[in-house]
């Protein structure tokens, strides 16, 4: 297959598992198969990329000069992307999950996901930042 077709493939399986999870009050147990399955799927498809294209790709994990040459290769490139998609998806399923059981309302989980969604890391910063600005001040206003 085409990278170009299994990037944009990808991309909306992918969008799929963020649609499910910015809705998810709706149906939380249904959001919770479609956030684990998108995943497990992304995986598998860059477990494929990486097995057909690893052996073949220039560049390394050496030096930042030998990871730039080895997403000059397309199929790397893309099991780059792939990678991406699957393991932010993963994490904004754990802050949905976690925002339920924790019981964050919501509307402060959806800027979560949408930072994680763009920026990974920086998304993730802020859903924890947030849990931990709920469990200092909710115990100091159960006690008053």
């Amino acid at each position: 297959m085409d990278p170009d077709m299994l990037f944009h493939a990808a991309s909306r399986l992918a969008m799929l598992g963020w649609l499910a999870l910015a809705l998810s009050p709706l149906a939380p147990r249904a959001t919770q198969a479609v956030a684990t399955t998108v995943p497990l799927v992304l995986s598998a498809g860059y477990a494929a990329l990486i097995l057909v294209s690893w052996a073949g790709a220039p560049g390394g994990f050496g030096s930042l000069a030998d990871v730039m040459r080895l997403f000059t290769a397309p199929t790397v490139a893309l099991a780059g992307w792939v990678h991406y998609l699957a393991f932010d998806l993963l994490v904004g399923a754990w802050e949905a999950r976690t925002a339920r059981r924790e019981g964050l309302p919501h509307v402060l989980l959806l800027p979560c996901l949408v930072l994680t969604f763009l920026f990974g890391p920086a998304g993730l910063l802020l859903f924890l930042s947030i849990r931990a600005a709920r469990q200092t001040v909710l115990p100091r206003e159960l006690e008053a």
